[in-house]
């Protein structure tokens, strides 16, 4: 085993004198390469034979291509952005906040935390938006912007129940997230005391989900232009009396939009606003409910969506029932073929 010692010897200086590993292995390498030759040449000086050098030289140079390879790809593989901040850990706080979700099948750990990560954008702070608004936040969504120039009257509170007696005269956006931020801190809402115009194409964008509570044809004629142009999803609510519906304008997907179901403007006095015929005082807490129940199961991916459906639901009867709904090739809107139109995937 004369030919083992030498090795051993000369890894032991190279080591001891700081050689270079580059330059060790090659006289290692040489000495493996005389000690063969010598053995070739009929020199049995070094102990062993031919066959078995040559078999530990072939697993050392496995491993050192082993060890080579890991290497090539550690060099190749993306560095790590040091100064990119990390996402915040969920807290203990939020751990035990939304532990009911937490053990949902549907929505579990993954489904929370898309639920943090989603933009949502919500038009009208009224009697939908109100339990929108709370019932998102409550959720844990993490930015939520909400679009509303009116202000908060005394005759808002038979049914907004997001306001106070002592906020009249204040901006419903502002007094809105005030209140979203007072449920729950670990969310950011911010207000735009403004309404949303079909032009406000790059605003709408820039969220994952619209939620439209206005309570005028050409306010939610106007949002749903900006969200086909955005190809952003649309969850519309809509109530009267004692009647309320809820449905998902998302052509991009596949499914219709406004103008597909509601091409032109309801005749005047047939659907009157509430204030001229009135509204039963919980039915937008039911409505909006069931619209922040679609936003949290699309943000989440769980159950069925109402895309290509309308829930309809009737108050005064106790009744509920849903209804098909389709995309029209001709929509004015979304329909294919026309410039800004979403096409179907």
């Amino acid at each position: 085993m004369t030919g083992v010692w030498l090795l051993a010897a000369i890894a032991a200086g190279g080591w001891v004198f700081g050689l270079p590993r580059r330059w060790l292995l090659a006289v290692l390498a040489l000495a493996w390469v005389g000690i063969v030759l010598s053995h070739l040449a009929g020199i049995g000086l070094f102990g062993g034979s031919a066959r078995g050098w040559l078999v530990a030289g072939g697993l050392a140079a496995l491993i050192l291509a082993y060890r080579a390879g890991l290497s090539w790809l550690r060099a190749r593989a993306l560095p790590v952005d040091q100064a990119a901040s990390p996402p915040p850990a969920v807290s203990d706080a939020e751990l035990d906040r939304y532990a009911r979700h937490l053990v949902l099948r549907e929505i579990g750990g993954p489904g929370q935390m898309r639920l943090r990560d989603a933009r949502v954008l919500v038009v009208g702070a009224g009697g939908l938006g109100s339990p929108v608004c709370l019932y998102l936040a409550a959720a844990g969504v993490g930015r939520i912007t909400v679009a509303d120039d009116d202000t908060v009257s005394l005759s808002n509170l038979q049914r907004q129940v997001i306001f106070r007696s002592d906020q009249q005269g204040q901006g419903k956006a502002q007094a809105a997230t005030a209140a979203m931020r007072a449920l729950n801190p670990h969310v950011q809402a911010t207000p735009l005391p403004r309404r949303i115009a079909a032009d406000d194409v790059e605003l709408v964008a820039e969220h994952d989900l619209v939620l439209d509570g206005t309570d005028s044809f050409a306010a939610r004629e106007a949002i749903n232009r900006a969200c086909v142009a955005a190809g952003v999803p649309l969850i519309a609510g809509a109530i009267a009396q004692w009647e309320g519906q809820v449905t998902i304008y998302d052509p991009a997907r596949g499914g219709p939009c406004l103008a597909c179901l509601f091409p032109t403007a309801p005749a005047p006095g047939l659907a009157p606003p509430c204030a001229e015929a009135g509204v039963i005082g919980p039915l937008p807490g039911v409505v909006g409910s069931l619209m922040a129940m679609e936003a949290v199961k699309h943000l989440t991916g769980a159950g069925q969506g109402l895309r290509g459906r309308m829930l309809i639901f009737d108050g005064l009867y106790g009744e509920s029932r849903m209804i098909g709904t389709a995309r029209r090739p001709d929509c004015p809107v979304c329909g294919s073929g026309l410039e800004g139109g979403a096409s179907a995937p």
